[in-house]
């Protein structure tokens, strides 16, 4: 690693060559004979596939405890803790979003501090800790209200403090796991092969497969034979088979700790983030209509040596950004590295920053479009205790496993969509995917628009049916699969717009921002369930009123449930417009391949009519 020395010259730009940092990929022979040990820096080669049954076992296990888990808690929450569907509403909705946002900080202690083998380590053992929880919730008497039975007349006496305080504590415990192991998990088995030959590229391609491939099987498994052994079983077993496989899963993960490669943190991208918009209001009274000729030059060195980063040209979206790479006397070492990088930015940061700023806006989009997806686990769950759940004289659905449509949905389309539509699509479009990124998200918000009026139109031939046959448990006699339609146009909604955005994030930002981007969606969740509590606990406060329940009543049969799934629909519709404007402006960064040849998203946005 070699420091050079450049002569500034007053250009467009400035280019000097910075020390190359390492990339983290370790020889063998260097080894030390203290190389297991995750806290060495030693060096050696990557695990590569010797290291996968530990990482994906572990992932598999992992999921597999957490989702089978959480899968049938908001009927535990109904059923064992007495809540009522607002409180029980609520409970998931905080919790989901403290999980959902605390992986921010994860990926900040992972890339700046710590690592992400250790990250993972002490998140898996909060996380055991969290299930550990919960399962002595159903287990002991003294941690649940008592037992009792509506139907006969029965008064459900709910949690007092101490028992709450118990549950939220578990779920402290998992959001912190969660926060530890969602944004290491795919980065930590990506760090076992060596990006920079063809096997290694290979076996990423892979893993990725296997990684997605095993998730769909645990998601399956988790809202089956977990959900049923919950409810018709035991919770005390139910709760207690992920409990025991997070234990496995634990020994699994540091049974590997000898196979592992482990990439040193080399600063997380925040710290970049943060330094652009401290430098530019430093430097806030530079004029930049007149730099080249007063200020000097931008701040532009090369890339590192072996970066996989592609270099990204000085923009004017955002320009006032620009005033962080003026360079000023003084601000540039011999060596070509900036004095004070609080004060001096490249062109690259900047850049890089500029990025995060134009998907602010969609990324906003999705939040109300998630709030649609997220009532698959309240409301629509609320819908099917009260409906028959019959399959047969003796087998009952259990209310957790109707998601599973959803998932069946995504399994049987994509493969179509990829074989069949796309190629055809692709011969009028020219564009590789068919259609572009930002028209895959915006059809998914269509069809969680389109599910919500369906799910609204159910609710009212359920709760009619109900109120009609007046049975004393308040199940309307009419099957489950009513709700199928619903749950089939969430699936179609989930495949275009989670994977459409998911997929929109890694290919706009930089091949650095990775981490940031896969937490994106996670915040995504996060909005969604804070807006959702807070329509919830807006409509349980202010609607009702002159001898009617509110529509969020704890009897779904008094209520109007399908009122707030109308009030989501109008507020899909004003997102969806929202997002069309947001879409037509959008510059995209990626290239696509076409049929004659490689062009730019922008270059076929301004070819078509259909601009988004």
């Amino acid at each position: 690693m070699e420091d050079k020395n450049n002569q500034m010259k007053k250009s467009s730009s400035l280019n000097l060559s910075l020390p190359s940092p390492e990339n983290g990929i370790y020889d063998e022979e260097k080894q030390s004979s203290s190389s297991d040990s995750p806290s060495k820096t030693s060096k050696r080669k990557p695990g590569g596939w010797r290291a996968m049954p530990y990482v994906l076992g572990n992932e598999t296990f992992e999921r597999l405890a957490s989702i089978g888990l959480l899968a049938n808690f908001m009927q535990f929450l109904l059923t064992v803790f007495h809540m009522d569907q607002v409180a029980a509403s609520n409970v998931l909705n905080i919790w989901s979003g403290v999980t959902n946002f605390i992986p921010l900080l994860g990926a900040f202690l992972s890339d700046a501090y710590i690592g992400r083998f250790w990250t993972i380590a002490f998140a898996s053992v909060f996380e055991m800790m969290g299930m550990l929880t919960l399962t002595f919730i159903p287990w002991l008497s003294q941690l649940h209200p008592p037992p009792c039975n509506p139907q006969v007349g029965q008064h459900c006496k709910g949690p007092n403090k101490s028992q709450l305080g118990f549950l939220v504590m578990g779920l402290g415990f998992l959001s912190i796991g969660s926060g530890g192991i969602r944004p290491c998990s795919i980065p930590f088995g990506v760090d076992q092969f060596d990006s920079t030959t063809d096997e290694g590229r290979k076996g990423i391609a892979s893993f990725f497969n296997w990684y997605y491939t095993s998730f769909t099987v645990v998601l399956i498994i988790a809202l089956t034979l977990v959900v049923y052994i919950q409810d018709s079983v035991s919770w005390v077993i139910g709760f207690g088979i992920p409990t025991v496989l997070m234990f496995l899963s634990l020994i699994l993960f540091f049974i590997g700790t000898r196979v592992y490669v482990y990439v040193k943190p080399e600063g997380s991208i925040f710290s970049g983030i943060v330094q652009v918009f401290v430098a530019m209001h430093k430097k806030r009274k530079l004029k930049l209509s007149d730099e080249r000729q007063s200020n000097g030059v931008f701040y532009d060195p090369p890339l590192p040596k072996g970066s996989i980063v592609k270099k990204l040209p000085l923009t004017n979206k955002f320009r006032s950004l620009n005033k962080a790479a003026i360079v000023m006397e003084g601000e540039i070492n011999t060596n070509g590295t900036p004095t004070n990088t609080w004060r001096l930015c490249s062109i690259q940061q900047i850049e890089e920053v500029k990025c995060l700023l134009k998907i602010i806006p969609v990324w906003a989009t999705g939040i109300i479009c998630f709030t649609a997806m997220a009532q698959q686990g309240t409301f629509t769950m609320s819908q099917a205790l009260k409906m028959d759940r019959h399959l047969g004289p003796k087998f009952q659905i259990p209310a957790g496993t109707l998601s599973v449509i959803s998932m069946i949905t995504i399994g049987i389309w994509l493969p179509i969509y990829d074989q069949l539509i796309v190629p055809s699509i692709r011969k009028i479009t020219r564009i590789e995917g068919g259609i572009t990124l930002l028209q895959r998200i915006g059809i998914g918000m269509v069809f969680s628009i389109l599910s919500m009026v369906v799910a609204g139109q159910i609710e009212k031939v359920r709760r009619n049916s109900a109120i009609m046959h007046s049975s004393g448990d308040g199940i309307a006699p009419i099957t489950v699969m009513w709700l199928a339609p619903q749950l089939i146009l969430m699936g179609f909604a989930e495949a275009f717009n989670i994977i459409g955005q998911i997929e929109f994030y890694n290919k706009e930002f930089p091949e650095n921002m990775s981490s940031l981007a896969n937490s994106l969606f996670s915040c995504t969740v996060a909005g969604a369930s804070y807006l959702s509590r807070f329509l919830v606990n807006i409509l349980h406060n202010t609607t009702g009123g002159h001898g009617h329940p509110d529509w969020l009543t704890k009897d779904i049969n008094e209520g109007r449930v399908e009122n707030y799934y109308y009030l989501i629909v109008g507020l899909g519709v004003l997102n969806l417009f929202w997002f069309i404007y947001v879409a037509r402006r959008y510059q995209y960064k990626t290239r696509l391949e076409v049929d004659d040849g490689i062009k730019p998203y922008s270059e076929v946005h301004e070819l078509e009519e259909m601009k988004y």
